[in-house]
This record gives structure tokens, C-alpha cells and sequence, in this order.
């Protein structure tokens, strides 16, 4: 069998979140992993998380790659080897823009696991548990070589009028506010593929949600979780079982990868 490359969304693919009080990482899938790496496949987590967000997972289930940031920076062998940041200019304009108009507004300029903002607001209207962040007095965006994300403070029936959020990429996980962030984890999956000078036809991709849609591609097998969205099933080539119930490790002996 060639090499394979397995790419793996986090939440609900590896990870059950939905539905239990704590989340847990089935054995199945552990194993599953295990086995793959045993038979000398290539195994990698997908994340739309920034590196520093994300670094715990992978020592959580022993992996030594990641595709992160949305796509833009990719982890081989533990060495993070690059991590692109958003237009500066862009980012620049969208704060000017969200000053105008009352957007409350924090940016993740380097790769840490918090982020910095001018003042409490934005913590105020959101009330984000997910990241710590740290108020700035006099804040200046420009002092900051590049920026890796921004968020914004806004509910659906307000987002139309940002007009740089029209520009720049971003997703919404929650009511509060948007994160301004690469969401193209098949870009990151690409230079992967570049750097061991491997096939696109032998990755393989799990995932779940809407966030997943960019890495399902023709050019590959992209496998969806049973509990995964219908717009990710549409895609799938394949529909395995829910993430709880051994999904992971189903649709890896279905193709008789382990």
C-alpha cells in the first residue's frame, strides 16, 4: 500500500465534544492513529486553531504534525516550518473601520495562546472563555510587524456592514463576534504534500463541520464523521459512523488502512 497522509479535524472528529459533560478522545481513535503510524502512514491534525492554540493537542494525542492557523502554517516533526499572516493592510483597515462605527475589536499578532485589545469592551460583550485577553491601553496595530488573527465583536444582523470583513477571511463559531482567520485548511494540506514530495491522491481527510468544507477535496478521499453536517456529507466520499461511536477507527478498517 503507498503511504498514506491522514489529516484530522479536532472537535467532534477526533475529539467528542458535543453532548457529553467533559471532553474525551474515544480509545478507538487512538488507536486507530496508533496503528496507522505503526504501518508507516503519514498522521497530522487540521485545525482552523492558531499553533499555540492548538500545541496541546497534539501532545495529547502524540502527534508531531499539524496543518494550523486555517491552513496558513504548517508543524512537521514538532519544528513549526512557517505561519502566514493576514494582509497587514487589510487588518489595518478593518480596525480603522470598526473604530468608526463601534465595533469592539482584539488582535492575535503573534503566535500565543491570548490576545491583546485597547480596552475591556470587547471582553464585556463577549464574555470568551476560549481565549484570554489582554487589555493594551493605547493599542497601535501598525506597531506590530505582522498579525496572525483579529476578532470582532458583532451579531449576524450587523456583519454586513464591515465592509472589510467583504476582504478578509472569517468564521463564526459563536453569536458574539467573528474570528478573522485563514480558513483554507487544504492550502496547508498542499504544502505538506509539497514537502515530502508526496501525492494528493494519498491524503485522506476526516472531519465534521462547516470549517472542514475547504479540505474536502476530489482530489483526495475526504471521509465525514456520522455526525458531521449535510453540507460535509454532500462532499464526503464517504459517510463513517459518529466520532462517539468509533467513526475514526470504522472508516479505517472499511478501507483497510489498519
Amino acid at each position: 500500500m503507498n503511504r498514506k497522509y491522514f489529516f484530522f479535524d479536532i472537535d467532534d472528529t477526533l475529539i467528542v465534544r458535543t453532548g457529553v459533560d467533559k471532553p474525551y478522545v474515544p480509545d478507538s481513535a487512538r488507536e486507530a492513529v496508533r496503528q496507522l503510524e505503526a504501518r508507516g502512514h503519514f498522521t497530522a491534525i487540521a485545525t482552523g486553531r492558531s499553533h499555540a492554540m492548538a500545541r496541546h493537542y497534539m501532545d495529547l494525542f502524540g502527534f508531531k504534525n499539524m496543518v494550523h492557523d486555517g491552513g496558513s502554517g504548517i508543524t512537521i516533526d514538532g519544528k513549526v516550518l512557517y505561519i502566514e499572516p493576514l494582509n497587514k493592510d487589510h487588518v489595518l483597515a478593518l480596525v480603522k473601520e470598526c473604530e468608526e462605527k463601534g465595533f469592539a475589536w482584539s488582535l492575535s499578532p503573534d503566535d500565543d495562546d491570548f490576545r491583546v485589545a485597547p480596552s475591556d469592551r470587547f471582553d464585556e460583550l463577549t464574555h470568551d472563555t476560549y481565549m484570554p485577553t489582554r487589555t493594551v491601553p493605547g493599542l497601535d496595530p501598525a506597531s506590530f510587524p505582522f498579525i496572525n488573527k483579529a476578532y470582532v465583536a458583532c451579531t449576524e444582523e450587523e456583519l454586513p456592514s464591515i465592509e472589510m470583513l467583504k476582504v478578509l477571511p472569517w468564521a463564526r463559531y459563536n453569536p458574539e463576534f467573528v474570528y478573522v482567520e485563514p480558513t483554507d485548511k487544504k492550502r496547508g494540506i498542499y504544502k505538506v504534500i509539497e514537502h515530502f514530495g508526496g501525492n494528493l491522491a494519498d491524503v485522506v481527510v476526516f472531519g465534521d463541520n462547516k470549517n472542514d468544507l475547504s479540505m474536502f477535496s476530489k482530489e483526495w478521499t475526504s471521509i465525514a464523521m456520522g455526525n458531521a453536517i449535510p453540507a460535509l456529507k454532500e462532499k464526503a466520499d464517504y459517510v463513517t459512523s459518529r466520532a462517539d461511536e468509533d467513526g475514526i477507527w470504522n472508516a479505517c478498517r472499511h478501507f483497510g488502512w489498519i
